[in-house]
C-alpha cells in the first residue's frame, strides 16, 4: 500500500465525518396558544423561514398553534422536562417558574415602547437570557416584539379608576397581576387561559386584559364592548426552547437557530410597533368597541404600591434588576 496516500485518505475520512455532523437532521415543534394567523404566528413563521435557510434544511421547524402541544400555563414545565421543543410564553406565565421574570410583569415598569426595546436588546436582556438558562435549563431564544395588555369589559366604559370597582376581571395565575387589579379596585379572578373565552361568553367574568392583538384575534370584542387603554402591563413575545432540543443540535445548527431567533425577533419588533395602534383603531371601529384612555395618575399611584410591595418581598436581586431597567430609560 502506498503510505503517501494515508494523509489524503485521512483528510477524506475527516471531511466525511464533518459533513455527516453538519448534515445531522433535527425537528423543532414550536408551539403557542393563539391562532396560526396571530402575532405569535408571524414571529414563528419568520423564525421557521430563517432557521431552515440558515441550516440548509437540516433543522425543520414545525409550527404548532392553538395549544396543540401544550397549554401556555403548562408549557414552561414541559420545556424543562424536554417534552416540548419550543413555545411562546408570556412573561406572566414564566414567573411562577422563575420569579425574577416578574420585573417585566409589574405595572408601569416601562416608560415607553422605546424603553422596552432598549431593555430587551441591551445588557438587561442578555442578563435575563443567561440567568434563566442557568437557573431553569430553559433557553430564552428571543424576547420578540413589544406589546401592551389592553383592558376590556362587558359592563361599562372606564373613565376613572373608580369605574373599575367591583368588576370581575380574569387574571392569569400570577401574583403581581392579581395584586395590581386589586389595587385598581377590581375583583380579580385567577383563571387559566384555556378557560377564559368560555368564561367571558357565559358572564362568569366581566372582562380581562390581553395583548391588543389577542383581543382582536380571539374576537373578545363580540362579548366585551368596552376597551380601555392604560398601558399598565407592557411585555414581549418571548420564545423559549428546551435544553433537550438545543443539545440535540450541532454547534453550527445551534448558532444558526440563535441567529434566526435574533433576526426574527427584530422583525417581530418592527411588526408589533407598527401594529399596536392600528389594531386599537380597528377594535374601536369595525370591532364596535367603545374605547377610552383615562387619565393614568391614579392607576400609576396604585401601581407604585404594587411595585414597592414586591420589591420588598423579592429581595436584592429583584430590586437591582428593577433599578437596571429604570436606568436603561435614561
Amino acid at each position: 500500500m502506498n503510505t503517501k496516500a494515508k494523509p489524503f485518505l485521512g483528510i477524506l475520512v475527516a471531511g466525511a465525518i464533518a459533513t455527516a455532523a453538519t448534515a445531522q437532521e433535527a425537528t423543532m415543534n414550536l408551539g403557542w396558544s393563539t391562532p396560526l394567523e396571530s402575532d405569535y404566528g408571524v414571529f414563528g413563521t419568520k423564525f421557521k423561514e430563517l432557521v431552515e435557510d440558515y441550516t440548509n434544511g437540516s433543522v425543520e421547524v414545525k409550527l404548532r398553534c392553538c395549544g396543540q402541544i401544550a397549554s401556555e400555563d403548562d408549557a414552561f414545565k414541559a420545556l424543562q422536562l424536554g417534552t416540548v421543543d419550543g413555545y411562546f410564553i408570556s412573561q406572566n406565565n414564566v414567573s411562577p417558574h422563575w420569579s425574577l421574570m416578574d420585573v417585566f410583569v409589574l405595572p408601569y415598569t416601562f416608560q415607553s415602547t422605546e424603553h422596552q426595546v432598549i431593555v430587551a436588546e441591551g445588557e438587561v436582556g442578555d442578563f435575563i437570557q443567561e440567568r434563566i438558562q442557568a437557573d431553569t435549563g430553559v433557553h430564552l431564544l428571543s424576547f420578540g416584539g413589544p406589546s401592551y395588555r389592553d383592558f376590556f369589559n362587558s359592563e361599562r366604559p372606564i373613565e376613572t379608576m373608580a369605574d373599575m370597582d367591583g368588576l370581575k376581571i380574569r387574571v392569569p395565575k400570577n401574583e403581581v397581576m392579581l395584586a395590581t387589579f386589586e389595587a385598581f379596585g377590581a375583583e380579580p379572578v385567577p383563571l387559566a387561559w384555556s378557560e377564559t373565552p368560555t368564561a367571558l361568553q357565559t358572564g362568569t367574568i366581566d372582562g380581562g386584559d390581553n395583548g391588543t392583538n389577542v383581543i382582536q384575534e380571539m374576537k373578545f370584542y363580540e362579548f366585551a364592548p368596552y376597551l380601555t387603554v392604560l398601558d399598565h402591563f407592557a411585555g414581549f413575545a418571548p420564545m423559549f426552547a428546551s435544553d433537550r432540543f438545543m443539545s440535540s443540535l450541532t454547534d453550527q445548527q445551534r448558532d444558526a437557530v440563535m441567529r434566526a431567533a435574533d433576526e426574527a425577533g427584530k422583525f417581530h419588533t418592527e411588526h408589533m410597533i407598527a401594529k399596536i395602534e392600528s389594531v386599537r383603531g380597528w377594535l374601536s371601529t369595525e370591532g364596535g368597541m367603545a374605547m377610552t384612555r383615562p387619565d393614568r395618575a391614579d392607576f400609576i399611584n396604585a401601581a407604585k404600591t404594587v411595585q414597592d410591595k414586591f420589591a420588598s418581598e423579592r429581595g436584592d436581586n429583584f430590586v437591582d434588576l428593577l433599578e437596571r431597567i429604570s436606568a436603561a430609560a435614561q
